[in-house]
């Protein structure tokens, strides 16, 4: 993102693949090309090869084909090695994942993680000057500035009411009061899950937050929400051991201190509009990746509540974004709009009191319907930032 630390958030754009020696060289001695602004990437079990390690500033495209057994995920990193710059995960075997991002001069990394575990296959990645700009209307910037303005003020709202329920979670918890801590859970992370694709991509500190004990890299540290998740909630667990007093309070001190690094951070961000809607379209990876899967909230099963906000968070950005893709491509902004419509429908059939179901009490195919709803609008988000930047 456009911010004191640099960051984006994740987008995946159907562009084709432009690979192999011919588009290497182009990539490094032709900055106003086409095929020197796409990158193609084999991630295979032990590889990550890239088609070029060098392209222009602006818009970029990395085509990741995954060419190995298991799910992988492809990071561009800072030169820090440890800011999130933009990210595509869940590729599965065999498939191919585009990533489009605006990114400006300068050194990074670039990153396959086979199993998306670990740190994963990295080398140098360098992108040079240009000087291509589009230009853009008096108009246009009116409703891109108000867009920024207003998405930028959202995610502040959201840290800020994060790092006060997280208070009162903490709170409750450390002192044992085990009830009054899971009543609180799930509505404390939704404000996490609306703007977790701006959380995630502070390298440091999402996995001290935000890991799952299955994501865990051998010899690798546990702390965060989903630690504590699974103390509330040992049901599952078989001869699990129940923390102490003083481990409560040590991971519990820990969680508070990283969300308000994180907001701290947060207040400080602004967004361009291509990240709005590159931001839209990777929370409705979050969705199709762990919360319509079950496996975000493996202790507790309130992964339905982690859904909602996920949905949240991608319609606030869709619509941040809506006035100028209305004037760009009005049919795709009918689109989206339906498709999000649908998905709440079915969303709002799981509702219980002020929350959710419970995501063991849905049957298969609730499941399937609501799987089949995030596929259908995956597809025209996977659009969005093309056509807003169009």
């Amino acid at each position: 993102m456009k911010r004191t630390l640099v960051a984006t958030l994740l987008v995946a754009l159907p562009v084709l693949a432009a690979c192999g020696t011919e588009s290497t060289k182009q990539s490094e001695g032709e900055s106003g090309s086409a095929d020197a602004r796409t990158v193609a990437v084999d991630s295979s079990d032990d590889a990550c090869a890239l088609s070029g390690t060098e392209a222009p500033a602006g818009p970029l495209t990395f085509n990741v084909a995954n060419s190995g057994s298991d799910v992988t995920e492809f990071y561009l990193l800072a030169e820090d090695g440890l800011q999130i710059v933009a990210e595509v995960e869940n590729v599965g075997p065999q498939s191919t994942k585009p990533l489009t991002t605006q990114v400006p001069a300068g050194r990074y990394i670039t990153a396959c993680k086979p199993g998306m575990k670990g740190e994963g296959i990295r080398a140098d990645f360098t992108v040079t000057e240009s000087a291509e700009a589009a230009a853009v209307s008096a108009d246009d910037q009116e409703l891109i500035d108000q867009a920024q303005d207003n998405y930028a003020a959202y995610v502040e709202d959201q840290s800020a009411q994060l790092l006060a329920k997280t208070q009162q979670f903490v709170d409750r918890y450390r002192a044992g009061d085990d009830d009054a801590a899971r009543d609180l859970y799930a509505d404390a992370r939704t404000h996490w899950e609306r703007i977790e694709t701006v959380a995630e991509s502070f390298g440091d500190l999402d996995p001290k937050m935000d890991a799952r004990e299955a994501d865990l890299a051998p010899g690798e540290k546990w702390t965060g929400w989903h630690l504590i998740e699974k103390d509330l909630w040992p049901q599952r667990a078989e001869g699990y051991q129940p923390l102490t007093t003083k481990q409560r309070a040590a991971y519990a001190d820990d969680l508070l201190a990283n969300t308000k690094t994180l907001d701290s951070r947060i207040q400080k961000l602004t967004y361009t509009i291509d990240e709005i809607a590159n931001g839209s379209r990777g929370l409705l990876e979050e969705v199709a990746s762990g919360k319509v899967t079950g496996e975000e909230e493996y202790w507790s099963r309130t992964d339905l509540y982690d859904f909602q906000a996920n949905v949240d968070g991608a319609k606030v950005g869709f619509e941040g974004v809506k006035p100028i893709l209305e004037q760009k491509d009005a049919d795709l902004a009918e689109q989206l709009q339906t498709r999000f419509d649908e998905l709440q429908v079915l969303l709002d059939e799981q509702r219980e009191g002020d929350g959710f179901v419970l995501y063991d009490d849905l049957a298969q195919d609730e499941i399937k319907g609501l799987s089949d709803a995030v596929n259908a609008l995956s597809e025209p988000l996977s659009r969005l930032t093309a056509a807003v930047l169009a």
